[in-house]
């Protein structure tokens, strides 16, 4: 059955007040026309959580702009002034976690683990309100999953079953949001026929993807 959708049919799935994960790197990586589909509905009050917020005129540094961010989960905001200036001035919530820690809340989610232990952040702002344990004499932090309504992801190509294969770096945090969420809508630049794909390039199977739309 085939899994392609419009964007306009992709953007039913998306309300106010959603928590969404959404793929990419900067620029690599981030469904651009899924975003830009969100700005066009105007779906607000809704929390991302994402590598970083890009810059003002592109990806997720529009939606900063365009106020429909109410929280934010990031590593970092990247080039984003915007973003800075909200987070400063209290109209954002902004929670910043450390790359890595990030990566494998969301990895822990899609595998169904309780959580994790890491050193990073020990003696420092990211250690508060979280339980600390001392295994061997050195202290961890317990890490919680961290799962979303929806995760919008950027293939560079697509069967119409749901398949994905990524382009280099583009791959990022795609693979990982693909198993950490409800719903997953994925924009490909190229949507082939069933078989197409090489299967040793397929990097998130079409079990794990809800929506397939044209980039």
């Amino acid at each position: 059955m085939s899994k392609v959708k419009t964007l306009a049919e992709a953007m039913e799935e998306i309300n106010d007040g959603a928590v969404i994960m959404i793929g990419g790197f900067m620029f690599a990586g981030t469904p651009e026309i899924l975003i830009e589909g969100m700005l066009e509905k105007g779906v607000k009050n809704i929390t991302v959580i994402s590598n970083d917020t890009c810059t003002p005129d592109y990806g997720i540094g529009k939606l900063i702009v365009n106020r429909q961010i109410s929280k934010l989960i990031s590593t970092h905001i990247g080039r984003n002034k915007e973003t800075g200036r909200q987070m400063n001035a209290g109209e954002i919530e902004v929670q910043l976690v450390p790359q890595g820690t990030l990566a494998e809340r969301i990895r822990t989610a899609g595998a169904g683990l309780g959580g994790f232990l890491t050193p990073t952040g020990v003696g420092t702002i990211v250690e508060e309100g979280k339980q600390k344990i001392n295994i061997d004499g050195r202290d961890y932090l317990l890490e919680l999953p961290i799962r979303a309504d929806i995760a919008l992801l950027k293939a560079y190509k697509a069967d119409k079953s749901g398949n994905l294969t990524y382009r280099r770096a583009a791959r990022n945090f795609n693979t990982l949001m693909a198993t950490a969420a409800k719903l997953v809508i994925a924009a490909a630049e190229e949507i082939v026929e069933v078989g197409e794909l090489d299967p040793e390039l397929v990097f998130t199977p079409a079990t794990m993807v809800d929506i397939v739309v044209q980039a």
